[in-house]
């Protein structure tokens, strides 16, 4: 377990905006974060959050912190690619190196794995490509996977958002979310295949 250091009004901010009811537990990604505490568990594979580095932690707290004070969006169903998001091109480049080759790399010669693996953080299976997996990353921003095996070419991916996400977060936010999303979903492949 590691702690945010999220401020009070931080997570009261976050029991509002994600209508945690019972508990004080908000899932998310195989983590567990408590909105009382601040404290993140992992519950994917409970020694990986050893491997957080402070960096990684102030990431997660910032990302956190600016998700706060969105004001919730419903979901309008018309899925664009990162580089149409407000100053998205901008940041292409990274972001597939980051969020989208990682997963043609790791999941191009075994496409069901990345059903499976979404499924272990919450995902729901799709029929796009030859794989595919909507996660919501966070309460209100669902990022759709989607995969295209190795075959005649390289395997290729795509992340698509709902066009209300930068309600929620600024683009750069959301590519960090991205990032997050893909490596929870290496960690879910690889906590799989050593179980």
């Amino acid at each position: 377990m590691i702690k945010l250091n999220l401020s009070a009004q931080t997570l009261q901010k976050l029991r509002q905006l994600l209508q945690v009811k019972e508990g004080c537990t908000y899932e998310f990604l195989g983590f567990e974060l408590n909105l009382e505490t601040s404290y993140v568990k992992d519950a994917l594979n409970p020694q990986a959050i050893a491997r957080f580095t402070e960096w990684h932690i102030q990431l997660l707290a910032t990302l956190l912190s600016h998700y706060a004070q969105a004001t919730p969006t419903s979901l309008i169903g018309k899925l664009i690619k990162f580089k149409d998001l407000p100053g998205g091109y901008a940041y292409e480049g990274a972001f597939n190196k980051r969020a989208i080759n990682p997963i043609a790399d790791f999941f191009g010669e075994t496409p069901e794995l990345l059903k499976q693996a979404g499924k272990q953080i919450g995902g729901n299976e799709l029929s796009y490509g030859e794989s595919s997996v909507e996660i919501t990353a966070l309460a209100g921003i669902p990022l759709t996977y989607i995969l295209w095996s190795a075959e005649e070419f390289a395997a290729s991916a795509s992340i698509l958002y709902d066009q209300t996400a930068c309600n929620y977060l600024p683009t750069e936010d959301l590519a960090v979310l991205a990032e997050l999303t893909t490596g929870r979903l290496i960690e879910a492949k690889n906590c799989k295949l050593t179980k």
